[in-house]
């Protein structure tokens, strides 16, 4: 099982692992579209106004620009140690064991508009650009990638998860994947799309599949795997999920 997890507009600070190497990330294919893109992302760094224009930062963000510029040489650390935020607080890998982080770390992968896609161990530094941004003189982020990622995913032999928000799923669709949605239920029967809790509802979902011993093949035995740990969900009949919350 392959879970893909979005990626977080913020990064933890610092860490430990050697300056950046792009041919030991895995999925090699995916370095020339990596190269390019980091090496665009540095130049622009130089352009400040210019970096808070394609990225969409205010001048109080010009540290994010200031990271970019030392991409090639700053600390890296494990991508599902790097990113934060709401849904990484809630799959709180700080917390898993040994056997947990081993599984989390074969099952997980990050969705990243400057790597394309990343193992859950793949060491990266913290950079910024968005799945939105539009870098001077480069096609689109959809453009430069869904050639070389999409049939890196439509190769994956495993169920797929595919966790990701929208903009990131456009740049690389994986046929078939199972999707999830977050309603939640009033008392009264009537639902709405979680907005504001979704990504925690994701993330403890993600650390349920990360950590499992299961191994679901399909659709169907994953979703009886979810009612078995006591989640609400609900089958389409085909590829899509429904995970039902209280409001």
């Amino acid at each position: 099982m392959l879970v893909l997890l979005p990626p977080s507009e913020t990064k933890a600070p610092g860490g430990d692992g050697p300056p950046l190497d792009l041919g030991a990330l895995t999925t090699p294919e995916l370095t020339p579209v990596r190269t390019e893109l980091a090496g665009a992302l540095v130049e622009l760094a130089a352009d400040v106004p210019a970096s808070r224009a394609a990225l969409g930062l205010s001048p109080k963000q010009d540290g994010e620009i200031a990271r970019n510029a030392e991409l090639w040489a700053s600390p890296t650390r494990p991508a599902v140690e790097r990113y934060t935020g709401v849904l990484y607080d809630a799959l709180d890998v700080g917390s898993l064991t040994r056997a947990q982080r081993a599984r989390a770390d074969r099952r997980l992968a990050v969705g990243s508009a400057l790597f394309g896609l990343v193992a859950a161990g793949d060491r990266i530094p913290a950079y910024r650009l968005s799945a939105t941004s539009a870098l001077p003189g480069l096609p689109t982020l959809r453009a430069l990638w869904k050639p070389t990622l999409a049939p890196v995913l439509a190769a994956v032999d495993q169920l797929v998860v595919d966790l990701r928000s929208g903009s990131y799923a456009a740049l690389a669709p994986v046929p078939g994947a199972v999707t999830v949605d977050v309603l939640s239920e009033r008392p009264d029967g009537t639902r709405a799309v979680v907005s504001h809790f979704n990504k925690a509802h994701k993330g403890r979902l993600a650390r349920l599949l990360a950590t499992t011993t299961a191994e679901p093949a399909d659709v169907v035995r994953l979703r009886a795997l979810l009612r078995r740990a006591g989640l609400h969900v609900e089958h389409d009949g085909r590829t899509a999920l429904t995970l039902v919350v209280p409001a």
